[in-house]
């Protein structure tokens, strides 16, 4: 699998969520951005499980992604980021992300990996990215696919 190309499709499929009125719209992207404008998501560090089947035709790859919403009010705060850390609805991660793993017999990411699945949510609390405060958690996902494409 090539690791850029994926995490950039992870982007783009958080990037489909709808956000209640008001707040606005998820900024996505498939690199640790420099900065960020809240609320915010974005792919971050990953770990990769070689060959998992013979002649390297199976990696294991699991992405940390990485979500931020602003603090300005504490309560809305954790009500933005519970929406989107819900396992469905339309401002779920989960139910967006996974809804790029394509029909049943097709490879997800529009054919960059067999499969992917959100696995859990961990780390909600505050973070501080590029000396602003925000309240945020992490999604690990469960990607799998050739190991030997490039």
């Amino acid at each position: 699998m090539l690791m850029s190309a994926v995490r950039d499709a992870i982007a783009d499929a958080a990037r489909t969520v709808a956000l209640p009125e008001g707040v606005a719209k998820l900024t996505c992207y498939g690199y640790v951005p420099g900065a960020v404008t809240a609320p915010c998501f974005f792919t971050a560090d990953y770990t990769v499980d070689f060959d998992k089947a013979m002649r390297r035709a199976l990696d294991e790859v699991e992405l940390t992604c990485q979500v931020l919403v602003g603090i300005a009010d504490d309560r809305a705060a954790q009500r933005i980021l519970d929406a989107l850390l819900a396992g469905s609805g339309p401002a779920s991660l989960k139910q967006a992300i996974e809804s790029a793993r394509g029909a049943p017999g097709e490879y997800a990411l529009g054919g960059l990996a067999h499969d992917l699945h959100v696995m859990r949510v961990q780390g909600y609390r505050w973070y501080e990215h590029q000396g602003t405060s925000y309240l945020g958690a992490q999604l690990a996902v469960k990607i799998i696919g050739e190991g030997n494409s490039s």
